[in-house]
Formats: C-alpha cells, structure tokens, sequence
C-alpha cells in the first residue's frame, strides 16, 4: 500500500455494508483495514488546518467536541442569553434532510481545495471522496434488513455524485468541512451569537421569535444556494427556551439536565432482556450516560431497580454494577 500511495495509483477496495437498528434503522458502510489506516493518514494530516478555523460551536467527530461538550455548552449558552432563566427566549432548531445521502462532492470537493493546496494530499482526498463503496460491497446480516431503511436514506438509491458512507471517519471529516460554510454564515453573515451545531442538528437562541424567523429564511436560502442542502420541515421547532430544548440526547430545562425519555426507556428495556453474559458492560455504558445528565438520579434508581432484580450488585452511589460471580 506505501508504494501505490506514494506513485499515486492508490484505490480504495471492497466495503462492507450492513444495517443497524438503534437507535433507528441505518445503512452503514465500514470501509477494508487498508482503507481505514488511509482514512486515518489523511485525517490526521489535513484535520489541523481546518479544525484551527472551525467555530467553537461547531461539535461531533472533533477531538473534545463529544455530545457533552455541545450539552455544557448549549446550557452555558442559554444561561446567558437569559440571564439565569429569568428572561423570556426562544430558540429555533433545526435539522437538514438526508444529511449524509444529500452531500455533493463537487461541492465538498471545493471547500476541501480551499486550505489543501498541496497536489498529492488533494490527490489522495479525491481517491477517498469520489470512491463510491456501492461499485464494490459485501453485505453482512440480513438482506431484509435493508428492507427497514426508507428508500430516500439508502445511499444506493442517490446519484454517485451525492452521499457520503455513514461510518467512516473520512466522511465525519468531511461533513463537518461541508457545514463548516453554514456556521460560518449563521455567526457572521446573520450574526447569531447564541448558535450551536453537532452534526447536522443546530439551535439558535433569541429574544424575539420573530428575529429566528427571518433567520431561518435565510438559512434556507444559503443551504439551498450554497450547498444543495434543505431543512427537514418536521424537525423543525420554534418555542420558548422555558419549554425545555431536546439536544444531544439531553433535555435541557429551568436549572435541570436530563436525558431525553426515547433514549430512558430504551436503556430499561433493553436492560431487562439483553443477554446475561453483556448485562455488565451495557448496564454501566448507560451509567455513564445517564452521569452526563445534572438529575440522572431517578434515572439511575430506575436502571439499578433493574440490576438488583437480576442479582448484580450497584455501587452505594447508583453510578455502576459489579460482574456478577457466576456459580
């Protein structure tokens, strides 16, 4: 692989596809070993020169910019604007539809040509953005699963044009290089100062609803202008922040971080039916969810319940279970 990379005939191979289920049905694409260890060589030359000019609000897939990175910094944000909840705000968020199968390369391809100026990094990100997976793939798992994935979802009913493969760190790179030209926009051009971004899921904050309004008809006009891209109009949601906004996985709330309910009960249940021999390390992975939250404690009351019912142990300050010693 060192000698096609440096004489330039590298090409990506085979791919893997398969479904997953939670927390909705997805077609993800893992790419060869080979092609990961690339991923990784590209990644971790060209991520510098663009993380060094990303916004601060702009989170997911960035080194300490995790799901409660963005929750701190919404609640930071909405502590602020309101003074410590004492003033009326509002606050628009919003979605892209079809993110990831709606990207256009051509598009990305510019942006990325911006700060890559040298011909064999460029050389190497185009072999890694313009490989289609769907030339070339083993499907793992049921056939049918890919039945449960909506047609508009599935990156082999697009063009080979647009999408990127869900499931690879070059196109969580890339994605973010993509809405990096949004965030840019919102903070300088519509001058949101209370703006925050994880992936293609954003809010902004202000005083009048109104203001968000016109806000997001611009947005829409960028998007659409700029980047081929289009808000989904049923995730679309203008309220008061007293209301509570549901971000990350988290419920932010009057002086209260919690986490979303959809996610609560899918932890229960599949704590009461997961096999035995995996109860451990599910049931502490949700420990550790639920400690990102300021109130998590009926939350873990419920989760520790649950635990005793099946004869684990729980640590005296409900924040994890010990493995259970088998007869």
């Amino acid at each position: 692989m060192n000698d096609e990379l440096k004489s330039g005939i590298y090409h990506p191979g085979r791919s893997i596809c398969f479904v997953i289920t939670r927390p909705k049905p997805r077609e993800v694409w893992a790419a060869d070993f080979r092609d990961r260890i690339v991923h990784h060589l590209f990644y971790n030359r060209i991520s510098p020169r663009f993380y060094a000019s990303f916004i601060a609000d702009s989170c997911a897939c960035i080194p300490g910019r995790g799901t409660l990175y963005a929750a701190h910094r919404i609640e930071a944000k909405i502590r602020s604007i309101t003074q410590n909840w004492s003033k009326p705000v509002h606050y628009l968020k919003l979605d892209l539809a079809n993110f990831f199968v709606s990207i256009d390369k051509n598009i990305l391809r510019g942006l990325i040509a911006r700060r890559v100026t040298e011909p064999w990094w460029m050389q190497l990100s185009d072999a890694i953005l313009f490989h289609d997976p769907r030339q070339d793939y083993e499907l793992r798992g049921n056939p049918d699963m890919l039945d449960l994935v909506p047609r508009h979802k599935r990156l082999v009913n697009h063009p080979a044009h647009l999408g990127l493969p869900i499931g690879n760190l070059s196109s969580q790179f890339f994605a973010n290089i993509y809405l990096d030209a949004l965030d840019q926009f919102v903070k300088h051009q519509i001058g949101a100062r209370h703006y925050i971004r994880y992936v293609d899921d954003f809010v902004l904050l202000h005083e009048s609803p109104q203001w968000l309004n016109v806000a997001k008809a611009r947005i829409e006009e960028f998007l659409h202008d700029n980047l081929k891209a289009r808000i989904n109009p049923s995730k679309t949601i203008l309220q008061p922040v007293s209301r509570g906004i549901d971000f990350v996985g988290q419920v932010i709330r009057p002086w209260c971080r919690t986490s979303r309910k959809r996610t609560v009960n899918e932890a229960m249940s599949r704590v009461r039916g997961i096999d035995a021999k995996d109860l451990f390390e599910t049931a502490n992975s949700y420990y550790g969810l639920f400690r990102q939250s300021t109130h998590s404690y009926h939350q873990r009351v419920k989760l520790s319940n649950i635990l005793r019912y099946r004869d684990h142990t729980i640590s005296a300050n409900l924040t994890k279970t010990y493995r259970r010693k088998m007869a």
